[in-house]
């Protein structure tokens, strides 16, 4: 396939569509120099984003905490991505909306003057962790950790948050691993570089409390399926000594929906019933 800079469609830029090759930005961009931006990952099924309201709900809430009100209502980006997803003629597929300072008077790091932009551009994207769907994903666990709270903003969906999650990405995939696993400040087992984690001990799910990490729409979704279904949820602080209790491990995430984890480090899950059936239940559910 093609770079993504490089490819037929069209992409929405600032209220109207543009071809994909000419959906460009200035050098002297803001974001691009002190990473002002925010971001959505949804998918789209059967012609349905996923929680799409809720998505756009989110990068508006993730521009209100970096200082930069998104100048489209929630309807407005509602808008903005179904008539993406029509003139590209995309029913299953990725959707990416992003917010930005572009360029403008302002080249420090102040940017008040500077316009905030918005564009939105879907795509067709298989599975995130190719075949660890069925047979679990190997992690590494990664050197760098999740900030305070105090440091970042740790609700906002917000590109510059994601440096450290790349760079720990780049060293599993080294390692021939998949993804890293990260812990916080504390040392607390936090998240993978893009997606949620949880945990099965003896029939009932572990899963981090995100009090220094992003609590994800696909995670909150998960908590609220186990629990229709009976099963304990216990959200909490994990130490990593009990990785080693655990039997069973997954994933969850926009883009990784729920993906088994075979692996971590020294450790060993199982991709057991209670992994396979929230997964295939989830698959049902986004399809609905």
């Amino acid at each position: 396939m093609a770079g993504y800079d490089d490819r037929d469609g069209f992409i929405w830029m600032d209220g109207k569509l543009v071809e994909w090759r000419s959906a460009n930005v200035h050098i002297l961009t803001h974001a691009l120099h002190y990473a002002s931006s925010v971001f959505e990952g949804e998918r789209c099924y059967n012609g349905r984003i996923f929680k799409s309201v809720e998505h756009s709900q989110r990068l508006r809430k993730s521009g209100e905490l970096l200082d930069m009100e998104l100048p489209y209502s929630v309807d407005e980006i509602e808008a903005a991505k179904a008539a993406t997803l029509a003139a590209n003629n995309l029913t299953d597929g990725y959707v990416r909306a992003i917010a930005w300072r572009g360029a403008g008077e302002d080249m420090g790091v102040a940017s008040k003057k500077n316009p905030i932009r918005m564009a939105v551009a879907v795509w067709s994207w298989g599975n995130y962790y190719g075949d660890a769907k069925t047979r679990g994903a190997k992690l590494d666990i990664a050197k760098w950790k999740r900030p305070s709270p105090e440091t970042i903003p740790h609700a906002a969906k917000a590109a510059g948050l994601y440096m450290i999650c790349t760079m720990s990405k780049h060293a599993a995939e080294a390692k021939g691993c998949s993804d890293a696993m990260m812990f916080d400040y504390r040392g607390y087992v936090a998240e993978a570089t893009g997606a949620n984690i949880f945990f099965v001990k003896d029939g009932e799910v572990h899963t981090p409390l995100p009090d220094a990490f992003l609590n994800g729409i696909t995670r909150q979704t998960v908590v609220g399926m186990l629990r229709d279904k009976g099963i304990t949820v216990h959200e909490r602080h994990i130490m990593p000594a009990e990785l080693e209790g655990f039997q069973q491990c997954w994933l969850t995430g926009t883009a990784a929906e729920v993906t088994p984890v075979g692996q971590i480090g020294a450790y060993n899950f199982e991709v057991g019933a209670l992994t396979q059936s929230i997964a295939s239940d989830y698959e049902k559910l986004v399809r609905a």
